[in-house]
């Protein structure tokens, strides 16, 4: 047997001997540490571009949202690791709430809040977001970012329950999400933006959400106006509890569930909106102590609610001569005259509640009018410009008293003012829109005369029909 020499045994390709046996067992371990570490070195080399992927966290591909979102598509996108690097599993996008691409069609469509997503919609109801549904394949919506001016620093993603973004608060409970285009002070602008929540919380069980979280046009809001806040305490029965995302710089906030609306009243039919209004009516003359049938059977109860400033009455004394005039002349007729300014919400509801016509110029005070009895009056005045330049902002309380079961008795416009210096129909609006307005004596008379009687003639009517109408129960307030 010829021996190998001590050159050859440092040769490591002697473990492929060219004879037909097998190597020895010093040779077939040597083979093995040198197999070993070629795999290791191959291995390693093919783990190179998933560790430089890992390390700048640019995943390939998003898995949750449109690919019409290029990466990066701003600076601000906040990314997420759902698991530990080396288990190379997807990340989440979160997207800015408010989308620019959509600033000229912000009131159409998705609208720019939350623009990936599309709506959910059901027979007669306000358009949605539900979170978590069969939509949304059961992921939770988390958001991020407490920016109270600009909306595309704020932002939101979905995540299923069991892979939440890291260091995600979860927050238990219902949440509503509202992002409007105007605002939530004004009495109408935030009316329209809690009303289908109103209406989710009657038909789905009379529930009541933890908290609210309210955006106008993607920024951050924390408060309601005091009328607002007042009507939704009225309606669920609690406080108003604001989200103020105030640690949201340790991460993003995730809900266990949310329901967002995005279109204020949006496409809800007039039916369900009057459901909802009589509901609204019902639970603020319940909180506020005031029997749900109030009296003035014979009375025709005609309230002039006045404004102070913006849009006002040039000659108050006169206006209020010409209604009392007229009043007095009708058996049975009230006249009351009142300022919204001074007045609390329940005052508000109070005084509507005991009006069968009100009479005022145009402006959020004129939102009160669904605290009436149904099929009560309502007369409107306008100062010059607005028939001409106002387009449909103008006919929003003829909406209101539509929803409402209200008769909007029409509207007068003031013909005489001073002449726009402008060209432009904006700047012209402007230049007329909190103008004061005049008075014409001769139609003022005879416009109430004609809406005093038709409503004593209608008031007489229903008398006839009381005796034979069940009264509504005190406290029969739906979701009560």
């Amino acid at each position: 047997m010829r021996r190998s020499t001590p050159a050859q045994d440092r040769i490591p390709t002697e473990c492929f001997s060219k004879r037909r046996g097998f190597p020895t067992s010093t040779q077939s371990s040597k083979c093995s540490h040198c197999f070993l570490i070629t795999l290791i070195t191959f291995l390693a080399l093919l783990q190179i571009p998933t560790l430089i992927q890992a390390v700048l966290k640019t995943p390939l591909s998003f898995s949750l949202f449109s690919p019409s979102w290029p990466f990066p598509h701003q600076a601000h996108n906040l990314i997420y690791s759902l698991a530990k690097p080396k288990l190379q599993e997807p990340a989440v996008t979160f997207l800015p709430l408010k989308d620019l691409r959509l600033a000229k069609t912000a009131m159409e469509g998705n609208t720019w809040f939350m623009s990936s997503l599309n709506d959910t919609y059901e027979a007669g109801e306000t358009e949605f977001l539900h979170f978590p549904s069969k939509e949304r394949d059961g992921r939770l919506l988390c958001l991020a970012g407490s920016d109270p001016s600009n909306g595309t620093r704020n932002s939101y993603t979905l995540a299923p329950p069991d892979a939440l973004p890291r260091n995600a608060k979860l927050l238990s409970g219902l949440t509503y999400v509202s992002d409007t285009y105007y605002d939530y002070d004004n009495l109408w602008h935030g009316l329209s933006a809690v009303v289908p929540f109103v209406a989710w919380h009657r038909r789905k069980g009379c529930v009541r959400p933890a908290r609210w979280v309210l955006y106008h046009r993607g920024e951050l809001r924390t408060r309601m106006g005091p009328w607002v806040a007042a009507l939704m305490k009225a309606v669920f029965g609690q406080e108003v509890a604001i989200e103020r995302f105030e640690k949201s710089q340790e991460g993003p906030i995730c809900f266990e569930e949310a329901v967002v609306f995005r279109h204020n009243e949006g496409s809800m039919a007039r039916e369900r909106r009057e459901e909802v209004y009589d509901m609204m009516r019902c639970k603020a003359r319940a909180y506020c102590g005031i029997s749900t049938a109030v009296g003035g059977l014979n009375a025709v109860r005609l309230t002039l609610l006045l404004r102070t400033g913006a849009r006002s009455f040039k000659d108050e004394p006169a206006v209020i001569r010409i209604f009392g005039r007229e009043c007095m002349r009708v058996d049975a007729c009230q006249l009351k005259v009142a300022r919204p300014n001074n007045l609390t919400f329940c005052d508000q509801v109070k005084l509507l509640s005991e009006t069968d016509i009100l009479a005022s110029t145009h402006g959020a005070q004129l939102t009160n009018m669904f605290f009436m009895d149904k099929n009560s009056s309502l007369m409107e005045f306008f100062p010059k410009g607005w028939l001409e330049l106002a387009g449909v902002g103008q006919y929003v309380f003829r909406w209101i008293a539509s929803y409402s079961g209200m008769k909007h008795q029409g509207a007068w416009n003031d013909p005489q003012g001073d002449h726009c210096p402008h060209n432009e129909t904006r700047r012209c609006f402007s230049f007329y829109k909190d103008r004061q307005l005049g008075h014409d004596e001769t139609f003022f008379a005879n416009w109430t005369a004609r809406v005093l009687n038709e409503v004593k003639e209608h008031k007489l009517k229903q008398a006839f029909k009381r005796n034979a109408q069940t009264p509504l129960a005190e406290g029969s307030c739906q979701c009560s």
